[in-house]
């Protein structure tokens, strides 16, 4: 089957569980992934999260209640979350979604490490003690289309 954008998924149902915070997609081929909002904002496709290029990841603290508030489609390759602490600049493929659901296990895992090692915590309270990123120059300008880096 020939997909859009060279996508090797196609999903045939997606449901947001907002009092779970969950995100749970389904796909053609019987594969059905829950993911969870949490692990979906820390490990963002954005250039606000990822960076720009290797080795440039930000470890995202201080989002075990995050929420999703709406999924828009992309085209017919992939959606853009919203979540409640108003982070809308990541673009999720179904490539991306289907990998992140057969490897969330190791990237949770490898999220809670992360923290451990950084001194940061998933909960908000603790995080908001934590250093902030600096200002100005960083990605985050989801609502002007780009990252809003300089």
């Amino acid at each position: 089957m020939n997909h859009p954008m060279g996508s090797r998924h196609q999903p045939e149902d997606i449901k947001v569980s907002k009092a779970d915070r969950t995100f749970s997609i389904s796909f053609e081929d019987g594969r059905r992934f829950v993911l969870p909002a949490e692990l979906l904002r820390v490990e963002s496709p954005s250039a606000e999260v990822q960076g720009h290029g290797p080795g440039q990841k930000t470890l995202v603290s201080g989002r075990s209640q995050v929420g999703i508030i709406a999924v828009e489609p992309v085209g017919n390759y992939a959606v853009k979350i919203v979540f409640d602490d108003l982070h809308d600049s990541g673009i999720y493929t179904w490539d991306f979604l289907y990998a992140m659901g057969e490897t969330q296990d190791r990237l949770w895992a490898d999220y809670l490490a992360a923290l451990e090692e950084a001194g940061l915590s998933r909960d908000p309270l603790a995080a908001s003690s934590a250093p902030q990123p600096k200002s100005g120059g960083s990605c985050g300008g989801g609502k002007s289309g780009g990252c809003g880096c300089s």
